[in-house]
């Protein structure tokens, strides 16, 4: 039991890694973005695609962290039988997440992807 707590908060952090990675991308890369926050708006978001290797170098980093948590051992308990803990919707979310972060890095990169 006290593995869900860890669980709930590893699936946590991975859908904000998700939305970090959607922010980024969706900031840097989209063209609705003159449509939501005007010319001025667009102008300043695009001043701020320096950050992209950094974020890009976090996400890594991030999702380094959640697939060490999706993978790493289950605990072995010592005083009898452990609960029957799987982590599949863990991993799932984790590879989710990571696709995510992987298609958004090629759209940043790609010639003319970013303004």
């Amino acid at each position: 039991m006290a593995e869900k707590p860890v669980v709930l908060g590893t699936a946590g952090g991975a859908l904000g890694l998700g939305a970090f990675a959607a922010a980024v991308g969706g900031c840097c890369a989209a063209p609705w973005a003159v449509a939501l926050l005007g010319v001025t708006g667009a102008v300043a978001l695009a001043r701020l695609t320096f950050l992209l290797p950094y974020a890009l170098i976090g996400a890594a980093a991030l999702l380094g962290v959640a697939f060490w948590w999706a993978y790493r051992p289950l605990p072995v308990c010592a005083d009898g039988p452990c609960a029957n803990t799987t982590r599949r919707s863990l991993r799932i979310l984790v590879w989710v997440a990571a696709t995510l972060v992987a298609a958004l890095a090629v759209v940043a990169v790609i010639p003319g992807g970013v303004s």
